[in-house]
Formats: C-alpha cells, sequence, structure tokens
C-alpha cells in the first residue's frame, strides 16, 4: 500500500475508482509511486488480473503510467480534476519564479481598455456558424505570408484544445502519435489522456530529428507533433533544410496526421519554415496566448479540407464556435498599430533576456539550448540535486522529468520573470548547482 493513502476495492472498478479518488483529493500527488500488482492484489485479496485490469483502465486515461524499473507512478498531471496545481513555486517565500512557462504579463497588451470598442458588434444566435469576417480575412493574410495554405480555416480554444481535437477526430484509444522529446508537457500528457501510445522523437536545434522521425512513423505513429519555433522546452526552431528533410520523410508517409504548432508566431526572432501539405491530412496551429495573453483562449487552425470539416464539425455538436466576441477582439488587437509595437518590444525583450542566459551560462563553462522562446534548456546529471540546489539558491526551474520521455536529464529556466540584472546572477548559481552534479552532454 502507499506510505499515506489506503487503496480499497473488490472489483478493478472498485480498485481504479479508490486511486482516482486518492488522485483527486490530492492524497496521491503526481509522482506518487503505487504498489505492485502482485502486492496490491495479495493486500486486498483479489486476483492479480483484477489489479492488472485497474492500472491498466487508469493507463490508459492517462492518469498513471508504467515505466520499466521504475513502476508504476501517478502521471505528473493527471486528468483528474480536484485540489491540485500545476506547475508551482515551492517554499521558501522569496524565491524567483522561473519555473511556470508563462509569458511576461508585464508585455503583454492590457485588454480592459481595448475591449470595449473591439469587441463591439452584432449580437449572434445559436444559428452562428464559422469566424467573424474580419479575423477570417486577417488570419487567411497571415498564413499566406509566412506560406501556409489558407483555403480551409476554423477556430479553436487554444492551441492545446486544437491539438486535442484533432487527435479525436482522426485517431483511437491505442493508436500511436509522435511526438517531440523533450517535448511539451501539456501535449504528452494530453496524448495519454486520450488513451494514445506516446513514441518519442529526439529533438535538436532545429527542431525533430528526421531519423527520429522516420523511426517513429515506421513503428506506426499515425500522427506527428512538431511545434514549429520557440519549442517547449529546448527552444528550438525548424529551420529551412530541417523542413526539407522532414517532408522527405513525411513524404514515404502520406497517411499519417501532420499537427504543426506555432504557439509563438507575432513574438518568434526566426522565419517561420511550415511543413504544412506534407501528408494528406495536416492542420498548423497558432494561438495568440504567448503575445497577447493566455486570458485569450483563441487558436485558428488551417488544413487540408476534410481535417478543418471533421474538427468544425465536432465543434459544432459541443461549444458551437468560439466566442464572437474573442473573435472580435484579436482581430482588433491584430489591427492595432500601438499593440503591434508592445508586441515587438516584447519580442526584444525575451530575445536580449535569452541570449544573455545563454551567454552568460556559457561563460560559465555551462551547455544549454535555447535558440527561440521564453526557455532555456539545461543538460544536467542529476535533476533533483540541481533543482533543489537552485531552490535552495532562490531560484525554481522545473525539471527536465515533466517534459521526457526517454531524452537525458535536464532542466528547464523560464526566463520571463528574469530581468536583465539577474542574469549572471542566475547564471552563477545554475554552474554552482550543475557542477555538484555534473551533466551529460545533450544528445539528439
Amino acid at each position: 500500500m502507499t506510505a499515506h493513502y489506503q487503496i480499497v476495492g473488490a472489483s478493478a472498478a472498485e480498485i481504479s475508482a479508490s486511486i482516482e479518488g486518492g488522485v483527486r483529493s490530492g492524497a496521491l500527488a503526481p509522482g506518487t509511486p503505487l504498489p505492485p500488482v502482485r502486492g496490491l492484489a495479495d493486500g486486498l485479496g483479489v486476483a492479480a488480473g483484477t489489479v492488472a485490469k485497474a492500472y491498466q483502465t487508469l493507463r490508459t486515461r492517462g492518469v498513471i503510467e508504467t515505466a520499466g524499473r521504475n513502476g508504476t507512478r501517478v502521471r505528473p498531471r493527471p486528468p483528474v480534476a480536484g485540489g491540485r496545481a500545476g506547475l508551482v513555486v515551492p517554499p521558501p517565500t522569496g524565491v524567483l519564479d522561473l519555473l511556470t512557462g508563462e509569458p511576461d504579463l508585464r508585455l503583454l497588451p492590457h485588454l480592459g481598455a481595448h475591449i470595449g470598442a473591439l469587441a463591439a458588434g452584432d449580437p449572434v444566435g445559436y444559428s452562428h456558424d464559422g469566424m467573424v469576417p474580419a479575423l477570417a480575412e486577417a488570419a487567411a493574410a497571415r498564413f499566406a505570408a509566412d506560406g501556409v495554405d489558407a483555403s480551409h480555416l476554423t477556430l479553436t480554444s487554444g492551441a492545446l484544445g486544437g491539438i486535442d481535437r484533432l487527435l479525436a477526430a482522426h485517431l483511437r484509444p491505442g493508436d500511436k502519435v509522435a511526438v517531440e522529446d523533450p517535448g511539451w508537457a501539456a501535449v504528452i500528457d494530453l496524448v495519454a489522456a486520450q488513451g494514445l501510445e506516446i513514441v518519442g522523437v529526439p529533438v535538436d536545434d532545429q527542431g525533430p530529428t528526421p531519423a527520429g522521425t522516420e523511426l517513429a512513423l515506421s513503428a506506426g505513429a499515425r500522427a506527428l507533433i512538431v511545434t514549429s519555433r520557440a519549442h517547449n522546452p529546448t527552444g528550438a526552431a525548424v529551420t529551412r533544410r530541417r523542413a526539407s528533410d522532414l517532408r522527405r520523410v513525411l513524404a514515404d508517409h502520406p497517411e499519417a496526421l501532420l499537427i504543426e504548432d506555432d504557439h509563438s508566431a507575432e513574438l518568434s526572432t526566426v522565419p517561420l519554415h511550415p511543413l504544412a501539405k506534407a501528408t494528406r491530412s495536416w492542420a498548423f496551429l497558432r494561438s495568440v496566448s504567448k503575445p497577447y495573453g493566455p486570458d485569450l483562449r483563441l487558436a485558428v487552425l488551417a488544413g487540408d479540407e476534410a481535417t478543418i470539416a471533421r474538427v468544425s464539425g465536432r465543434m459544432r455538436l459541443g461549444s458551437g464556435w468560439v466566442s464572437t466576441l474573442l473573435q472580435r477582439v484579436v482581430a482588433g488587437l491584430w489591427s492595432d498599430p500601438a499593440v503591434a509595437a508592445g508586441v515587438a518590444a516584447a519580442r526584444e525583450s525575451y530575445e536580449r533576456r535569452r541570449e544573455g542566459l545563454r551567454a552568460a551560462l556559457g561563460a560559465h563553462g555551462i551547455d544549454c539550448q535555447g535558440r527561440t522562446g521564453i526557455n532555456v534548456w539545461v543538460p544536467v546529471g542529476d535533476e533533483t540535486s540541481v533543482v533543489t540546489a537552485l531552490r535552495d539558491g532562490g531560484y525554481a526551474v522545473a525539471p527536465g522529468s515533466l517534459y521526457r520521455i526517454g531524452a537525458p536529464a535536464g532542466i528547464r529556466i523560464t526566463i520571463s520573470r528574469l530581468d536583465d540584472d539577474g542574469i549572471e546572477p542566475l547564471a552563477a548559481a545554475v554552474a554552482r548547482a550543475v557542477r555538484g552534479a555534473p551533466p551529460r552532454a545533450f544528445s539528439a
């Protein structure tokens, strides 16, 4: 049994419900190890197959995971609502938050001053369908400028909402999905929550490696999720050459669903090199949360006609459409020169601070990645000791285990709340922490 929670039940359904209840209440925290199948079965007086079935149910729903010798544990972010919180800055107070991965709130547009005018428009009824024309025209123009076919467009409630609907529309539980490794923790958790099997694809500074992508697709992955720029957590960005190489790989797997996420968009300092149309079923997502604010739950989705029709159809069966008020606000923000100037200033600020930290770490002899975006990835030998040492030194950073499938250990440092004068002290603290646990070189 676990040290702090008594799992009960005489059937697989009761056992899985008991474990889920522990997760929901917080008694079984993320990362908590669960008893071996036979040990729990003996303790409950049931057959080992009963416990195995309960565990399988929870694995399929993304609540728990089994990792070889590490046994079975509660997933870092199980899809069970309750008293849980996401990544939070641990005690003691006064620790600088370089952990949570949010944009710099000081650099976001102040929406209150804009919403009244930007949201103005005629009321809509339940029969409304599709995009507000002003937003559709602006989105199409922006996509076309970046070489993305915008013949078919729809909207979703953010990038994750779009990925969720795309996977649900094309795949079934048990199907394999190729995801970046390391990669966005939320995508990894979402794939698991849909009962899909995760296949990791190594990432270097130029994005997913062609060899790793070929291996994953040849192993039966029916979908590939790629971050175009500002990859979370490593800052990778797909280059022109890498896009060409990946297109050649995808040409041999035309039935795979290709999903591209360009969440950084206007904040990116490198050009976009899309993979759009490399397979028959494809989708290109661009959310507005990072440049304009996480409260703007909107992403524009371009893709092939069938894929867009599936996503739009599922929307009509549920929420119907993304709020026209929200659409009008985004269209207004896109057309406001003052807002555009603010986003440009934010882009320059992120670039300056990220590159400043990379240079400072390099001066201390610390290897790191962070070509674009708001994160820097530092390979380490022991994540726990480095994260702990930095916390004790006044810095909260994210352990790489949240983002890794099979990739080497590392830590993620988000620079959103790092001011210029704090760069060198942080780099020195990272160097001290890493040298206490010698890092392994990053391996793609």
